[in-house]
C-alpha cells in the first residue's frame, strides 16, 4: 500500500508522463549566502488577529474601555458605567453594580470575540478587581453558559473591603462548545465598582498570565518562521496619528495600557467592524517574547509622522519629529538596553532582564513621495550616529512597480538604508511572470526585504492556484538569495467570523485552527532554506517557467545536503532528470527525501471541515550516481533533499 502511495505521488510509472527534461546543478560553484532570516511571517492586527485571535483573552471590552462602553455587554439589573476614583488612570472606566434583592441578581453577560469557546473538561482563569463600597462582603456567582443557554460551569467570589483587589476563580466547562458566553452575577444586596473582567484559558503557550492561544502558537511554531514583523503595516500609521500604533502604550501592566481603536474597524464598508479595537494585552513585550519563543528575528516597526497615506494627510512637521525619532531610540533601549537604563528597566520589570538582542527596525510601513523621504532623513541621521549596528528598512511604497515605487527606489540608494520593503498583493498570474524579478536587480544598493506578498486569486481564497505562484516566485528570491536577505507573507490570521481581509496564511475560529495551502508553501520554505546558493539550470538558462517549471537549489552545509525546490504549474507531468556536476563522490544508493504539495483540483482549500485537504505528503526517491529524477505532478511544489556522502 505504501509503494503505491508513493507511486500514485511522485508518478514514477512512466505511462503518466507527458514529457522528460533535464536540470543542471553545479556542485562545485556554489553563490551566495541564503540569510538566515530569509522566510518569517508578518503579523498585522487585522481579521481579529489580536484580540481575539493570538491574544488569549476571552472577555471582550473588559475594562469598559470602547467608545460605546458596554460593547460586548449585556447587562441586567442596576449597572452604571463610572469613572470616578478608578483602579487604573490610562483605563478609568469600570462598572457600578447595585443589587437591590431581586431575586434574578443583578450582573452583566459578555459575548465575547463572536461568542466565546468552551473545551470539555478544559480549565478558565477568571479575574477582576474590585471594592465593596461599604466594605462589607459581597456574593459574586460566575458563569459559563452554552450556545443552548445551559450553565456548563461555574464558581464564585466573595468581595470585601472598600479598596481595589484582584479577585479570581477557576472555572471548568462541562461542554464543547465554540458560541459559549461568561455571565456574573451580583447576588448580594449593595453596591460594587468592578473593572477589568477578564477571562482566559488556563493553557495558553507556555502557560503564561496574560498568555496567547496555544494552538495558534502552535502553528506559528511549526512554521519555524526565521523573521517576524510586527505590530502590523497601515496600523502603524493609523487613520489618525491619534489612532497610529504606540508601542509604550502596550507595555507594563497590562491592566494600565490604554485602549485604541483599530484601523481596520470600518475600512472596508461591506466588512464593518465597529467592536474592533486594540487593548495592548498583546504589546511589544509579548511580541518580542514570542520571537524569541520562535527562534525568529524582532522586526518591528515604528511610525515616521505620516498617519495612511490612503485614508489622511495628516502629518507631522519635519522640524517637530522629535518625539517620533525618540520613540524609536526608545524602542531599541527597551529591546536591547541594560537594565540600569530606563527603558531596559520596563523589560527587566516585566520579567525579560536579558535583551532581546533586536537588530532590524522598519521607519515607516509603506509610505511614499516627499514627504516620506524628509522623515525618513531625519531618523537615519540620529540612526546611524547612535545606533550604527541596527539595519534600517525603508520603504518602496505600497505597490510593485510605479511612479512612486521609480522615485522611492533610488532615494533609498542614496540614503543607504540596508534593506528597501517591497509589498506585492498580485494574481497567481503576475507571481509567475515575475520570478525572474530579481535576476537583473542592481547588486550594489540596498537589499530587498518582500515585506508583504500573496497571491491573490479572482476568488481570493487561500488555494492551490495561489499557492504554487507563490512558491514557483519564491524559486526566484532564493536563486538571488545575495539581493533578496528577507521574506513576509501577509497577512498572518483571519478569524472565520470576522474577517476584514483575504487571503491569510492560517484561518481560525474560537477552537480551530486551519493552515492554508500557502501556509505548508512558506512551510516547506523555511525548513528546507539551505546556507549556499547553488546554480540549477535548464539549457543553460535559470528555471523560471519554461515548460511551466519553476526551480531553484542550495546547499545545506550545515547537514551536508542538496537541496532542490521545483514548482510543476503546467497540466502535465513532469519527468525531470537532476543532474548533478561537480561530485567528488558517488552518491549511488543514496535516498533522496521527498516533501510534495498537490492536489489535482487546482482551486482547492483547506476548511475547517476538512483543515488536511491539502497537506505535504513526505516519501523519497533512490539517487543515481550522479543525480536523481522525479515525476512532478501537475499543480505541485516539491522539495528534494539529498545527502552527500
Amino acid at each position: 500500500m505504501k509503494r503505491l502511495v508513493t507511486i500514485l505521488i511522485l508518478g514514477i510509472s512512466c505511462i503518466y508522463a507527458n514529457s522528460q527534461v533535464t536540470f543542471d546543478l553545479d556542485l562545485q560553484k556554489p553563490g551566495a549566502s541564503i540569510s538566515p532570516d530569509m522566510y518569517g511571517v508578518f503579523f498585522e492586527d487585522i481579521n481579529f488577529g489580536a484580540d481575539g485571535g493570538l491574544y488569549a483573552e476571552l472577555v471582550k471590552n473588559r475594562s469598559f474601555e470602547f467608545d460605546q462602553p458596554f460593547t460586548g455587554w449585556t447587562p441586567f439589573g442596576d449597572v452604571t458605567v463610572k469613572s470616578e476614583k478608578p483602579c487604573f488612570d490610562r483605563n478609568p472606566n469600570y462598572i457600578q453594580m447595585n443589587e437591590s434583592g431581586l431575586r434574578r441578581g443583578t450582573g452583566l453577560e459578555n459575548e465575547g470575540f463572536r461568542k466565546i469557546g468552551y473545551k470539555q473538561n478544559a480549565a478558565y482563569n477568571f479575574s477582576f478587581y474590585a471594592r465593596s463600597n461599604d466594605g462589607g462582603e459581597k456574593k459574586f456567582r460566575i458563569e459559563l453558559v452554552s450556545s443552548k443557554e445551559e450553565v456548563v460551569g461555574k464558581g464564585e467570589i466573595l468581595v470585601s473591603g472598600n479598596e481595589w483587589k484582584k479577585y479570581s476563580v477557576s472555572l471548568k466547562s462541562a461542554v464543547t462548545d465554540a458560541k459559549g458566553k461568561l455571565r456574573v452575577v451580583l447576588e448580594t444586596r449593595g453596591v460594587v465598582d468592578v473593572d477589568h473582567i477578564s477571562m482566559f484559558p488556563a493553557e495558553t503557550w507556555k502557560n503564561r498570565e496574560n498568555g496567547l492561544r496555544k494552538d495558534l502558537v502552535e502553528a506559528l511554531y511549526d512554521l519555524q518562521p526565521k523573521v517576524f514583523r510586527f505590530p502590523g503595516g497601515c496600523i502603524i500609521e493609523g487613520n489618525t496619528l491619534e489612532t497610529r500604533y504606540q508601542w509604550k502604550n502596550s507595555v507594563g501592566p497590562v491592566e494600565n495600557r490604554p485602549l485604541n481603536e483599530n484601523r481596520w474597524n470600518y475600512t472596508f464598508k461591506h466588512r464593518f467592524f465597529p467592536d474592533y479595537y486594540q487593548t495592548y494585552g498583546l504589546g511589544f513585550f509579548e511580541f518580542f517574547q514570542l520571537c524569541e519563543d520562535l527562534g525568529a528575528e524582532p522586526l518591528p516597526v515604528v511610525s515616521c509622522g505620516l498617519a495612511c497615506q490612503f485614508e489622511s494627510t495628516e502629518c507631522v512637521e519635519v522640524h517637530d519629529l522629535e518625539p517620533y525619532i525618540q520613540d524609536a531610540i526608545d524602542l531599541i533601549e527597551f529591546a536591547n538596553g541594560p537594565v540600569t537604563s530606563k527603558w531596559g528597566k520596563v523589560r527587566a520589570e516585566m520579567g525579560h532582564p536579558e535583551p532581546f538582542n533586536m537588530k532590524y527596525i522598519a521607519i515607516g510601513n509603506e509610505q511614499w513621495g516627499e514627504g516620506y523621504v524628509e522623515r525618513l532623513v531625519k531618523f537615519m541621521e540620529v540612526f546611524r550616529e547612535k545606533y550604527p549596528e541596527i539595519k534600517i528598512i525603508g520603504s518602496s511604497g505600497p505597490f510593485s512597480d510605479g511612479k512612486d515605487f521609480d522615485y522611492l527606489w533610488p532615494k533609498m540608494k542614496e540614503l543607504k538604508v540596508d534593506l528597501v520593503d517591497e509589498h506585492y498583493y498580485k494574481s497567481p498570474d503576475w507571481f509567475l511572470k515575475n520570478a525572474a524579478r530579481y535576476d537583473s536587480y542592481d547588486r550594489s544598493g540596498p537589499k530587498v526585504f518582500a515585506g508583504e506578498y500573496a497571491g491573490h486569486h479572482e476568488t481570493r481564497d487561500n488555494n492551490m492556484i495561489a499557492a504554487i505562484a507563490e512558491a514557483a516566485f519564491m524559486t526566484g528570491l532564493e536563486r538571488n538569495a545575495d539581493i533578496v536577505r528577507l521574506a513576509t507573507y501577509a497577512p498572518l490570521f483571519a478569524h472565520v467570523d470576522a474577517w476584514q481581509w483575504k487571503p491569510d496564511l492560517i484561518w481560525f475560529d474560537n477552537l480551530n485552527v486551519v493552515r492554508t495551502p500557502n501556509y505548508h508553501v512558506q512551510q516547506m520554505y523555511a525548513r528546507n532554506s539551505g546556507t549556499k546558493v547553488l546554480p540549477l539550470k535548464m539549457n543553460g538558462g535559470n528555471i523560471t517557467g519554461q515548460d511551466g517549471l519553476y526551480a531553484s537549489s542550495s546547499l545545506d552545509e550545515t547537514s551536508s545536503e542538496i537541496i532542490v525546490k521545483v514548482a510543476n504549474t503546467s497540466p502535465d507531468v513532469k519527468e525531470i532528470k537532476i543532474n548533478i556536476n561537480g561530485l567528488k563522490n558517488p552518491v549511488l544508493n543514496n535516498r533522496v527525501e521527498i516533501t510534495v504539495l498537490h492536489s489535482t483540483v487546482p482551486e482547492a482549500v483547506n476548511t475547517l471541515e476538512k483543515p488536511n485537504n491539502v497537506a505535504p505528503v513526505h516519501t523519497f526517491v533512490d539517487a543515481g550516481a550522479n543525480g536523481f529524477t522525479i515525476k512532478a505532478q501537475s499543480n505541485a511544489f516539491y522539495v528534494c533533499r539529498l545527502k552527500l556522502k
